[in-house]
């Protein structure tokens, strides 16, 4: 096998992994019951979409986050488009912070994802509860959102960990 073909054989299986990991990552975050603490759920698509920004890059982090959030979209049985934007953003944002200002590191990437899972739920909070009016929206922020974001930050370094690997298992080509 040539060169080029082996490293494209790579690129493609590396992917490959990666998408795998967003689907067991969007079924874990679909499952009923899963890691139910009273009627808080963590997040699982977007710590691990920041993960692999912040190991590939902010480009394929950006195009890998939009990805993730048509299918957080699609699984959440929302029109696509919103999560998809907000990911694509703030996957590229995060990336970009890693690359100019922060070491990649279990506890930063705890910061980073805990304040990007503030963002996308407090945009999310936002638009479907406080701006349609719905009454006891503030208590529904406090008792489900903050709860939520604070679970999805504990939980984020197993993403940072499998995105690691898939990096390590392949290597970029030199």
């Amino acid at each position: 096998m040539t060169s080029r073909n082996k490293r494209n054989l790579t690129l493609a299986a590396k992917w490959a992994c990666y998408f795998l990991l967003l689907l067991v990552a969007a079924t874990l975050q679909t499952t009923p019951g899963f890691l139910t603490i009273g009627q808080v759920r963590p997040i699982f698509i977007l710590p691990l979409c920041l993960a692999v920004a912040m190991v590939e890059g902010e480009y394929p982090g950006a195009f890998f986050g939009a990805v993730g959030g048509l299918l957080w979209d699609f699984t959440a049985g929302r029109p696509g488009g919103l999560l998809a934007l907000e990911l694509l953003f703030i996957c590229f944002g995060a990336a970009i912070l890693v690359e100019l200002y922060l070491r990649l590191n279990a506890m930063n990437f705890v910061l980073v994802s805990g304040l990007c899972a503030l963002v996308v739920t407090g945009v999310d909070f936002l638009f479907f509860y406080a701006m349609p009016g719905y009454e006891g929206a503030a208590a529904r922020y406090f008792e489900l959102v903050l709860p939520m974001v604070v679970f999805t930050a504990a939980l984020s370094p197993a993403s940072l960990w499998a995105a690691g690997r898939v990096y390590r298992r392949f290597p970029p080509a030199e």
